[in-house]
């Protein structure tokens, strides 16, 4: 069994991409999530680079050292809490460790030093994405959307919100989804 640990995969439409490359190569996965494949056979040299082609032009990066590998990980499971967020917030760190079976202090370490941000950085900016998506949506209102994201209150989110964008929430839903990045260019 191979393990191929792919960056920029940050949805099911990404898994859906890189399911349909593998399935153009007539190579049949164990297993396609967010910033892995697995499959059964080890690729050959040349359908390694003819898939780390074809994931490029999707905007796929296929990871080759240990170290890029975990980053991704992080990211990854970092994604997946925010965007999958319910009342359920569990702690970041605890998170982290227990899924990657790896000292916090230790991957943290890692993380900034190859991204030049901390995890809890990163973690903020998802967040902060994922609030104005929330708030484009208008759909719940901003204590709703503080509670699901973790947030003490609203004011706490509110002045976070403003810190990270230099917008009040109700100055960024009056300015409609202009401002908003994909999840993969944070």
């Amino acid at each position: 069994m191979q393990k191929l640990q792919i960056k920029n995969m940050v949805c099911p439409r990404c898994v859906m991409a890189v399911e349909n490359v593998l399935d153009e190569m007539k190579i049949s996965p164990i297993e396609v999530r967010l910033g892995e494949v697995l499959i059964t056979d080890e690729l050959t040299e040349n359908q390694e680079n003819d898939f780390k082609s074809k994931i490029e032009k999707l905007g796929f990066e296929l990871l080759d050292d240990k170290n890029s590998a975990i980053i991704n990980q992080i990211k990854t499971i970092i994604i997946e809490q925010i965007q999958n967020s319910s009342e359920e917030n569990l702690n970041l760190s605890e998170l982290l460790s227990k899924k990657l079976n790896k000292e916090y202090s230790q991957l943290s370490k890692l993380f900034s030093s190859t991204t030049g941000i901390t995890i809890e950085q990163f973690a903020i900016l998802q967040k902060i994405e994922k609030v104005k998506e929330l708030l484009i949506y208008d759909e719940l209102s901003l204590k709703e959307i503080a509670y699901r994201l973790g947030y003490s209150s609203s004011a706490h989110l509110s002045a976070q919100f403003k810190k990270m964008t230099g917008l009040t929430p109700t100055e960024f839903k009056n300015l409609g989804n202009s401002e908003r990045k994909g999840i993969d260019g944070i």
